[in-house]
């Protein structure tokens, strides 16, 4: 993490001219407010939310993770660290923006609306995972790393084509970050000043690669210079400063300015998905020990209990009323008809040709008996 003070205003950071990319931070790893200029105007209600948010997906992740072992799920890619990154970004979007969310971003789908049942069938691989209402503002998980940058970039060109006051935002990781679709993205959105907002949740590691290896670059945050935009690095494990630069990005995204590239330093408490790797063997012994200082709860947790906010007890409830949600998604998930052969040839083209519908026909007749 850099160890400069960032820019204290936020006008200062949202320019394309700006090449100073130090970590821009709130709250130091003792909930300490190391930068009142930057502080959002937040209600005592609105910062309680904050912590309630993250509490319940670090306990989601708990429940989805003992559901993955049972055998239950399909494709988890765990969140343990990211919280703040994930919930802070998408805190200060609307329900009129549009999101494009990675494999690892369903807390932002749910967050942005998804039913949590949903976000278990896609887990599973079932079709009604993706299968969202049409005025629901977002797009199924990608799974082709940085392709959604691409994706946003076509959705911020067309709300400013349509002259709506919203932004269309996605995330990827470090990894991501050196993809040609994220460049192809970022510079297409840059140069027709489309409403985006870019997130690269730097996470230190893809799967085996670490972050040293991904670019000679000091900073992922000053790919935004090859494109024009302004780009930001972000305290990624202290929610109250991503909040903060992602609202600031989207209000200057929606004035009219263009995209604007936001890198938030965090860290994955845990392997890259729940499929095989093990990060104890490419990550070096006590690689986690510092960052587990910087734990996004626990330091919010210690802001919050010094202003007399939050309490044990609170926290207990949350942690309580999430496993029952969970327990709930599980069974509704559970319980939607599992998907027919015929059902994926039906979902190949909007009118089967000759061939595809013969297959139907035989599917339906074997499936009926």
């Amino acid at each position: 993490m850099a160890n400069k003070k960032a820019p204290a205003k936020m006008e200062d950071l949202l320019r394309a001219d700006n090449f100073d990319f130090s970590t821009v931070q709130i709250l130091d790893n003792d909930g300490k407010v190391v930068n009142e200029e930057l502080m959002p105007e937040l209600s005592d209600e609105e910062l309680v939310t904050f912590m309630e948010d993250m509490v319940f997906y670090r306990e989601w992740y708990n429940r989805t993770q003992a559901l993955s072992r049972q055998g239950r799920l399909g494709f988890v890619a765990p969140t343990t660290g990211q919280e703040a990154s994930q919930l802070g970004t998408i805190a200060a979007t609307t329900e009129d923006d549009i999101i494009f969310p990675g494999y690892r971003d369903l807390p932002q789908l749910m967050q942005h609306g998804l039913p949590s049942y949903k976000a278990y069938l896609w887990s599973k691989g079932h079709v009604e995972g993706s299968t969202y209402p049409e005025d629901f503002r977002a797009y199924p998980p990608q799974i082709i790393i940085g392709a959604q940058y691409v994706q946003t970039a076509g959705a911020a060109l067309g709300i400013k084509k349509n002259g709506r006051k919203a932004v269309a935002m996605t995330w990827t990781g470090d990894g991501g970050s050196s993809q040609g679709d994220v460049y192809e993205g970022m510079n297409f959105a840059g140069a027709y000043k489309a409403p985006a907002i870019f997130v690269i949740q730097n996470n230190g590691w893809a799967i085996s690669t670490p972050r040293e290896f991904q670019t000679a670059a000091p900073t992922l945050a000053q790919k935004a210079v090859a494109v024009g935009i302004p780009g930001i690095q972000v305290d990624g494990m202290d929610i109250l400063a991503v909040y903060a630069v992602t609202k600031a990005a989207r209000e200057y995204a929606i004035a009219g300015n263009g995209p604007v590239l936001i890198e938030t330093l965090c860290y994955r408490f845990g392997p890259h998905s729940l499929s095989g790797d093990d990060p104890k063997r490419y990550q070096p012994e006590g690689a986690q020990d510092e960052w587990r200082q910087r734990d996004p709860l626990n330091r919010y947790r210690k802001f919050l209990t010094e202003k007399g906010l939050w309490t044990e007890e609170k926290e207990n409830e949350v942690v309580e009323n999430t496993k029952e949600a969970a327990k709930e998604a599980i069974k509704q998930a559970e319980s939607t008809p599992k998907q027919k052969v015929s059902d994926f040839l039906k979902n190949m083209f909007e009118t089967p040709d000759y061939v595809t519908q013969e297959q139907i026909e035989y599917y339906e007749a074997k499936e009926n008996k």
